[in-house]
């Protein structure tokens, strides 16, 4: 079978790509799998910076549905919150270039990042509320990120907001015009080069120590609430409706 992510290094940018537009890049066991493995992969080659990006415009649209609703989330619930993990814990800064709409447990990717680019379209929504769910494994990363306010507001609405509200909460670091966005991601590869990597990973390593503790002492807790709601009647039966119009 094809990949569904990719991996290549070129003048000291490891890039990770998420290429699986079957499903608009949803955190399928298989796509989590390789990204782990691509994760640690760069972590001790020669890349000083990685990019995770998609190969097509939508960056991810949260997690498989279709898993979920036929086995349930008690795995893959801990498989999200170790993705999430390896990005904020991994030695050399992650930079997520966004060209397209980011929804639910993708934005725990994006919050997990060191460094967030995205075109002045993107959109973005936490989309759990509205399937009978919530977004705990990436309120893990998410919420450090967000005012309280913002996170009331979008976690509860499950309404969908633009990539300019998206910088002004903290969610993402700049919003670039989208014909500038590679210019944009290319630039911030470009300063962190500059550099030495162990100042990167010394840096990084102390930015992100009160976020590893987060994730390491709620991860049982965010998992054990994540199977519980997708395991529930009520988001089965949201989840189903929700794939059945997407059909």
């Amino acid at each position: 079978m094809d990949e569904l992510v990719h991996y290549d290094v070129a003048d000291g940018v490891g890039t990770i790509t998420l290429d699986s537009p079957h499903n608009r890049n949803a955190l399928s066991r298989r796509l989590v799998g390789e990204l782990m493995d691509h994760l640690g992969t760069s972590a001790s080659d020669d890349a000083r910076v990685v990019v995770l990006r998609s190969a097509e415009r939508v960056f991810c649209s949260g997690a498989d549905l279709s898993e979920a609703t036929a086995d349930g989330m008690a795995d893959g619930a801990r498989a999200m919150v170790a993705m999430q993990r390896a990005v904020v814990a991994h030695p050399k800064p992650v930079v997520t270039r966004l060209a397209g709409p980011v929804r639910a447990g993708g934005l725990g990717l994006v919050a997990a990042s060191d460094v967030v680019v995205c075109a002045d379209d993107v959109t973005f929504a936490f989309t759990e509320s509205r399937l009978g769910l919530a977004p705990a494994v990436i309120s893990l990363t998410v919420v450090p990120r967000l005012t309280s306010r913002a996170a009331a507001d979008t976690f509860l609405s499950g309404r969908t907001f633009d990539a300019a509200e998206a910088a002004a909460m903290g969610l993402v670091t700049r919003a670039v015009p989208g014909e500038g966005l590679d210019d944009a991601v290319a630039a911030a590869c470009a300063d962190l080069l500059e550099a030495h990597p162990q100042g990167l990973a010394e840096t990084k390593a102390l930015l992100n120590a009160d976020l590893l503790a987060r994730i390491d002492a709620g991860t049982e807790e965010m998992a054990t609430l994540s199977a519980r709601l997708f395991g529930s009647d009520a988001a089965r039966e949201a989840m189903q409706a929700f794939l059945n119009r997407r059909r």
